[in-house]
């Protein structure tokens, strides 16, 4: 059974609410996200683009700029190299596009999932020395690879890395050693000395950095001020993608980049607005993170992510649209293949000794390599525990894991990195490669060197505020809108009754997976609530007590051309 919680985070509430106009339940909802100086509160009741830290701060930004420009001026090739997911994507296509604005001769190359693994390898080093590229970008990659960058070095090459990964170390009895690779240089937040004050972006926030550093340096701002608006969507859009927490600027990026979507003139991104049935409507991060996103997510995974660049820096709209139905199916197909991975997983752990282990590491040989981390997060949800999935690929095995925020997964499987060929990642996700034979002990030093308790491993239900229903107005609801966007690190905001009473229910949707119900507060007023959980349990469980207790959150429903309040319930016990 879960934990309950209700947070009790203190201030003066009443004087926030006035200094800000804004109600004391929503002053303490800010609170609660740890949202406490009066700058802060501003920022995030009122942050504007113009708030966004100066990309200069970035330690080596500077000399990235200085290196570049006059390649540029040179007409000297220049290959982008980016990465296979949402985030190497999105920050390809915005280096690509700002430098081609700036006037540099430069391409793009997508590592693939395959046949080249993640980030920067030799070969791709090779051909872009055979292609007569001069200087290498990297983006959402690089900080991990020393010895290809040593290589492009051998070959007269310059590297420079934009990225957002931890630094790789080495433990000594010195200390900790950090490995920084030998580029000419190295903009990532992460890195030792970097001044930035905001260390969770991603790589497409780095790579937009870098782009707006260049125009300022060019002279070019005010100039390109609708491209930077186009490329902020897309550090947005891979924001969201790469589950990056909604705090500080990142909040500022995807309010603002989500309001230039909808109406966006990226034809490529029109497109696929059109196909996911988006078009039109109001977006939310959760468009992004779970219709939109997996789209581009599935070319990497099942194809070559080189497609979905091509749909982004796509002009023409007929093309488009093919480009992107193809992508849907193709998501289709991976959703698909997903379902049954995930089945095979479930029943590896449950049949298994595994199911004892505080870090899960499931082993499916037959599975598509490229499933494996969105396997990984389903388990992940259903055990609440720390989860690697493991793929036999070509050569050697492959996997993904994703992590609970109790566990720093890239600092604990540093601890068995003489097991892995590669490795890389953050603290609620990595990626590792390695030889079958290491795969049994991999799982037993993570578990040995496991220091998750019991009480860590439990599922927590955080109440913001035990709040009547007979507080829900429409113009509360609206307040709450003013929080938005949702995500990590900004989350939806739980409410909590006692003593519901539920007088009746309706199921609904094709797979009868909806609960419609009319529920009686210990007040006696009657409300009407939905469910999206399971409600075959829901209806077992309050069938056999005379009353629950239930958390919610209220939002509007539009139902043709109708504006109402819905109240979702979210946990009961």
């Amino acid at each position: 059974m879960a934990q309950w919680f209700i947070t009790a985070k203190r201030a003066d509430f009443e004087k926030i609410a006035e200094k800000f106009h804004i109600s004391p339940v929503l002053a303490r909802l800010i609170r609660n996200r740890d949202v406490i100086e009066e700058k802060e509160i501003q920022t995030y009741l009122y942050g504007s683009v113009e708030e966004l830290y100066d990309p200069f701060l970035l330690k080596d930004m500077e000399k990235a700029v200085e290196l570049l420009l006059p390649r540029i001026e040179a007409k000297e090739k220049i290959r982008v190299i980016g990465d296979y997911d949402i985030d190497g994507i999105c920050s390809a296509y915005i280096l690509v596009s700002g430098l081609k604005a700036l006037g540099a001769y430069v391409d793009a190359a997508i590592p693939h999932r395959i046949k080249d693994g993640y980030g920067l390898n030799e070969s791709l080093i090779l051909e872009a020395a055979e292609a007569g590229v001069k200087t290498i970008v990297t983006c959402d990659n690089g900080i991990a690879a020393a010895e290809q960058i040593a290589y492009g070095n051998s070959l007269g090459m310059t590297t420079i890395v934009t990225d957002h990964h931890e630094v790789p170390f080495n433990d000594t009895e010195k200390g900790r050693e950090y490995i920084l690779p030998p580029a000419a240089a190295v903009v990532d937040p992460k890195q030792e000395g970097c001044t930035y004050p905001f260390q969770g972006i991603c790589g497409a926030v780095v790579a937009f950095k870098l782009i707006e550093a260049m125009f300022k340096k060019a002279g070019q701002e005010e100039i390109q001020r609708e491209l930077l608006e186009e490329l902020m969507q897309f550090a947005a859009f891979a924001t969201i993608g790469d589950v990056m927490e909604l705090k500080d600027e990142n909040r500022i990026i995807v309010k603002k980049g989500l309001s230039l979507m909808e109406k966006t003139k990226n034809t490529g991104l029109r497109a696929l607005l059109l196909a996911t049935g988006l078009e039109g409507k109001k977006l939310s991060p959760y468009h992004i993170g779970f219709i939109m996103g997996p789209c581009l997510n599935a070319t990497g995974r099942l194809d070559t992510a080189a497609r979905a660049l091509e749909l982004l820096q796509e002009t023409n709209y007929e093309k488009a649209i093919q480009a992107a139905n193809d992508l849907k199916e193709l998501n289709d197909a991976r959703k698909e293949l997903t379902a049954k991975g995930v089945e095979e997983a479930l029943e590896q752990v449950e049949t298994t000794s595994r199911k004892e282990d505080r870090v899960l590491v499931v082993f499916l040989p037959d599975c598509h390599e490229s499933l494996a981390g969105i396997i990984a997060g389903r388990v992940r949800e259903k055990y609440g525990k720390p989860t690697f999935v493991l793929t036999r690929g070509e050569e050697e095995v492959k996997g993904s894991g994703r992590s609970i925020e109790e566990y720093n997964m890239y600092e604990e499987i540093s601890g068995c990195k003489d097991l892995f060929t590669k490795y890389g990642g953050h603290k609620m996700a990595a990626g590792l490669s390695m030889k079958e034979e290491n795969v049994a002990l991999f799982r037993k030093r993570l578990n040995e060197n496991c220091t998750l308790t019991e009480a860590d491993l439990e599922e927590k239900v955080h109440i913001d505020i035990a709040l009547p229903l007979s507080y829900v107005t429409k113009e509360f609801v609206t307040e709450l809108e003013r929080l938005e966007p949702f995500g990590v690190g900004n989350s939806k905001p739980v409410f909590a009754q006692k003593d519901i009473v539920v007088l009746s229910e309706q199921i609904l949707g094709k797979n009868k997976n909806v609960g419609k119900y009319k529920i009686r507060d210990g007040k006696g007023d009657v409300y009407e609530i939905m469910y999206f959980g399971d409600v075959q349990a829901f209806g077992a469980y309050y069938r056999q007590r005379e009353s629950i207790f239930i958390t919610y959150y209220p939002s509007f429903h539009e139902y043709m051309g109708k504006k109402s309040i819905q109240i979702v319930m979210q946990n009961y016990k």
